[in-house]
């Protein structure tokens, strides 16, 4: 990926990361070998604001590295690597000298060496620096460039480097190092350090730097707390670690956009970047999703996220942004950028077909959850403005169904699965837009029932009756090209991926259908036979849902969207299930993606292989060694698991709350429950639910008497 007009490099590879250590403070993260060093290879590299500061920051001890011995995750935002020196001569094979490594993002480190063997040392220390400034586009890409030339700084404390794209900064806190500048980079050494026995020294590397110019009204870090209640949840471990793994991960993906400042309120509207490290920053569909996940917890990040979005929606008709009124923008970036493969997105990119139904959908939703009158009453003209696109995009075609049309060098697939083999029908042929997804359709459904709901509270009947025909009609559609007869399984037949030209429906069972369960858009014996095709051997890996079937050509277990499994797309399912009644189904493919979380330390990755498990066996799930880790929807999964387990549905305008859970008991070998969970939110109160093993509501406590709980 080449930042447009900067590209210097030669497209490579996408870096892999499987084995690379990250810790990131959004909008900064720092990436690294597990041994700490940084050598300047692909990923590597302290990064702000979508611009690498340092690629290039290798520690030598008497012109030696030192050899790793441990890492430690202490936050997200924070590692600490440990290595340690030996020496011929001394009396025990035991290391004498220990070398440890704190990396903050956005700050920098602190290099803490200490002797701990029985006679003083002198040691040489330097530290080998470079970077490139380049873009995270370019870094995305495998792109190479020369190291820039490094200057000394003007306190000659440290280094300093420019270009036209950024600027960076090296300084150094503590022992004055001898600063060594030139074209390839530079060096800060000290060359006698003298430690007595039991003796420490230490220096703080401080790293800063930005773009340049700075993009203006981009989004920036975060002052204020955390918009969402900390729950306290007790039962199984598995699921504990994963939520507390979950929202520590939320917080280090936390983003603010600036341009509320100049609100009346002077608030911080929070929102969560997608993930780390190829999209930390605003994406409409999955800042929304996080945000939808997240509103068990809370409305305020859904109303941040909100109206985030409301001031970027599209304004005009605009060819190379694919912007139209009403629309939903997918992607926020300091600068146009060259994704390789011919992709040229600009810096504001509107071409997703599903951010803006469900922006829509996180309104209603949030509205469900009690935001406050006022809120849902000044964002719904930007949720009505978004429905008339919705309807707009509709009329295009002659069949009425949700469509995208993508435009040259612009992203050819337009909803989650958008890499360029994301639609392959059952013969394992690329099928080319237009085309009409089918969990868009079910998007635009929940849309428009949703905010038909939202009017007719409004005492807007004509609209609210408006919306409910359109959606009706949309659903008869869908009912009519979507279903494809699968004979020979146990499941008889499954909803088509998408349906192209002539309605023409792409056979082949995707993970893609398991999103329709709680848009509503099908109805109960058709939820059945979703659910009877997840669990089967195909799609069910064991570890989670795969996003293409492993019975057809072109399966992969290692392809973002022909065959891995995505944890936000299992744990949509997993919630879809639940509240169709298709418990038995849940329980499966939650209990298999817990134990995936196991495996991955309980910090979900994007998506993962999917191969499938494999009983009473050491098989793990493999990561996608290019996957972003953390990922936001991947974070907030966590949440929405615990709210499907619970069976939380809430309407807040009619003071009524269901809890329908799943029957704990029926995970195996040895049952789930019981459940509790303290600090829930919702409608401004906080909440708790205690469910036992069987499934059975104990106690629901914290809301006043004038609300109901089924």
């Amino acid at each position: 990926m080449s930042e447009s007009p900067e590209s210097t490099g030669t497209p490579s590879l996408q870096p892999l990361l499987h084995d690379v250590v990250i810790c990131v403070s959004a909008p900064a993260f720092a990436a690294s070998a597990r041994d700490g060093q940084l050598r300047g290879l692909p990923a590597d590299g302290f990064y702000d604001q979508d611009r690498r500061l340092v690629h290039t920051l290798c520690l030598l001890i008497d012109d030696r590295e030192p050899e790793p011995i441990g890492i430690q995750i202490l936050a997200p935002e924070t590692v600490r690597f440990t290595s340690v020196c030996r020496y011929h001569g001394d009396q025990t094979d035991d290391p004498t000298v220990i070398v440890e490594r704190l990396r903050t993002a956005g700050h920098g480190e602190t290099l803490t060496i200490r002797n701990v063997g029985p006679v003083a040392r002198t040691l040489q220390v330097e530290i080998i620096t470079a970077t490139d400034l380049a873009g995270i586009a370019d870094v995305k890409s495998g792109c190479s460039s020369r190291p820039l030339r490094s200057t000394t700084t003007p306190d000659a404390d440290g280094l300093s480097w420019r270009s036209r794209q950024g600027r960076a900064c090296l300084t150094v806190d503590g022992p004055r190092p001898d600063v060594g500048d030139g074209p390839d980079g530079g060096t800060l050494a000290w060359p006698s350090v003298r430690l007595a026995s039991g003796a420490t020294w230490q220096v703080r590397l401080h790293i800063s730097g930005r773009p340049s110019p700075e993009p203006a009204g981009h989004p920036r870090a975060p002052k204020g707390p955390v918009p969402w209640l900390e729950p306290v949840v007790n039962g199984n471990r598995r699921l504990v670690e994963l939520v507390r793994q979950g929202l520590g991960d939320l917080n280090a993906l936390r983003l603010v956009d600036p341009t509320a400042a100049t609100e009346p309120e002077g608030r911080e509207d929070n929102f969560i970047a997608a993930g780390c490290p190829w999209y930390l920053t605003l994406f409409g569909r999955d800042s929304i999703w996080a945000a939808r996940m997240m509103l068990p917890l809370g409305t305020e990040l859904a109303r941040g996220t909100l109206w985030t979005l409301a001031r970027r929606q599209g304004k005009v008709i605009d060819y190379w942004r694919e912007e139209a009124p009403g629309r939903i923008l997918h992607e926020l970036r300091p600068a146009d950028s060259r994704h390789g493969r011919g992709l040229h997105l600009p810096s504001h990119y509107y071409g997703s077909v599903d951010a803006t139904p469900l922006f829509v959908t996180l309104l209603t939703e949030a509205w469900r959850w009690g935001l406050a009158d006022p809120e849902v009453d000044a964002l719904l003209p930007y949720a009505e403005r978004a429905m008339d696109w919705v309807i707009d995009a509709c009329n295009r075609d002659s069949d009425g169904l949700l469509r995208y049309h993508p435009r040259r060098g612009g992203l050819l697939h337009q909803s989650w699965k958008d890499s360029v083999d994301a639609v392959q029908d059952a013969e394992g042929r690329h099928i080319s837009p237009p085309l009409a997804l089918c969990e868009v359709q079910g998007y635009a459904y929940q849309a428009a029932t949703g905010m038909a709901d939202l009017l007719e509270s409004r005492h807007r009947g004509k609209g609210a009756n408006t919306l409910r025909s359109w959606a009706e009609g949309l659903r008869k559609r869908f009912a009519e090209v979507f279903w494809i007869t699968d004979t020979g399984k146990s499941a008889t037949r499954y909803i088509a991926i998408a349906v192209g030209p002539g309605v023409e429906p792409v056979s082949g069972p995707a993970s893609n259908m398991g999103q329709l369960l709680g848009t509503g858009i099908v109805g109960h014996d058709d939820c059945s036979a979703i659910a009877a095709h997840l669990v089967n051997d195909d799609l069910n890996s064991g570890w989670g849902l795969r996003s293409r079937s492993a019975s057809v050509p072109g399966f992969n277990p290692l392809s973002y969207h022909g065959g891995s499994v995505w944890t936000h797309d299992t744990v949509i399912a997993i919630q879809g299930l639940s509240e169709t009644g298709c418990h038995d189904a849940a329980v499966v493919l939650t209990d298999g993606l817990l134990e995936a979380a196991v495996h991955f330390g309980y910090r979900m990755p994007e998506l993962y292989g999917g191969d499938a498990k494999i009983p009473n066996s050491s098989v793990v799930p493999l990561a996608y060694p290019a996957a972003c880790r953390p990922q936001g929807w991947s974070a907030a999964a966590s949440v929405a698991l615990l709210s499907a387990l619970l069976g939380l549905r809430p309407d807040a305008s009619a003071k009524r709350l269901q809890v329908r859970p799943l029957p704990l008991d029926r995970f195996r070998p040895v049952g789930f429950g019981p459940l509790s969970v303290d600090g829930l939110h919702l409608a401004g109160h906080r909440i708790s639910v205690r469910i036992s093993r069987t499934g059975v509501v104990e106690a629901v406590e914290g809301l006043p008497k004038d609300w109901q709980v089924e």
